[in-house]
């Protein structure tokens, strides 16, 4: 028997809770309080700062509450009964002064750690050339170009940890959400626009990453692995990707388009499923087309 709209509707719920709760327990898996970068090191003392600042006015209220119901409880036979009294200076300076104190030393550390975590800025104390990655948005997979290198891939970034990262982002889809938790911040990428976001690694390692942007069922398959590797190793890597012998073509292109994830599109390109996928070629001009910086070819 068929289902009735509000079963149907009932049943796609639950699968978009499903999804968005393994999605979480995968998040939670790697966190900026584990931070493996400049950026995600000072977002964590960033935090730290704030609830500290914080608790000047929240512990003294958690203290003070006990304290109060106990000595002003009902049926309590010694107190001073003083109907008349309207005022007192020291309990005004602390009940304006403390929260105005709060307010401005929170106003201007968050001006200017604002500035300085500006996603589009170089990373502070990073040096180096960057590495300039394109990356682009699908129902459900990332592509990483590489202009410089004439190499993509799906499924992993990959850079050298020597070196900052410049990522430029867009989407080929719907609204997206890139994020690397350990080595810090989050970023937007959406059809039409580029946006930017500068990271660094501390050293080698390899950290998960992820689209955070509910975009539909294949949501939670929507990862990928950033590797932060020697310069040997990403001379080795880029090599790796000019020989795999899978140049960026319209066959290419097509399958990105369609939805699906990373499994399903190395199937449809005869890839090993469960690596990531390296093209041999980059797709120059495409990144900015998307982007809208080009006008499409006619």
């Amino acid at each position: 028997m068929p289902l009735t709209v509000p079963k149907r509707r009932a049943r796609l719920r639950v699968g978009a809770l499903a999804a968005l709760w393994a999605a979480a327990g995968q998040a939670q898996a790697e966190s900026f309080l584990d931070p493996a970068g400049p950026v995600a090191t000072a977002q964590v003392t960033h935090l730290r700062i704030i609830l500290i600042v914080m608790a000047i006015v929240v512990i003294p209220v958690f203290a003070a509450t006990p304290w109060l119901i106990r000595r002003y409880r009902y049926g309590r036979s010694k107190g001073d009964y003083r109907p008349d009294w309207s005022f007192s200076t020291l309990f005004e300076w602390l009940a304006w002064g403390v929260p105005v104190m709060v307010v401005l030393i929170l106003a201007g550390y968050l001006w200017e750690r604002t500035h300085n975590l500006d996603p589009y800025n170089p990373v502070p104390g990073a040096s180096g050339k960057p590495l300039v990655v394109d990356v682009v948005g699908y129902d459900w997979k990332w592509l990483f170009i590489y202009p410089e290198e004439g190499v993509a891939s799906v499924g992993k970034l990959a850079f050298p940890a020597s070196r900052p990262l410049e990522l430029h982002l867009t989407s080929d889809t719907v609204m997206q959400s890139f994020l690397i938790p350990r080595l810090g911040s989050q970023i937007y990428a959406m059809k039409g626009m580029r946006t930017k976001l500068n990271l660094a690694a501390d050293s080698p390692g390899t950290f998960e990453g992820r689209n955070t942007q509910y975009n539909g069922e294949g949501f939670y398959t929507q990862t990928f692995k950033a590797s932060a590797m020697s310069d040997a190793a990403f001379s080795r890597w880029v090599s790796k990707a000019k020989a795999s012998g899978l140049p960026f073509d319209a066959k290419v292109r097509d399958a990105l388009e369609a939805k699906s994830n990373k499994v399903e599109l190395a199937r449809k390109l005869d890839q090993p499923t469960g690596q990531p996928i390296l093209f041999s070629t980059a797709p120059s001009a495409m990144f900015d087309e998307i982007a809208g910086l080009k006008e499409t070819a006619q």
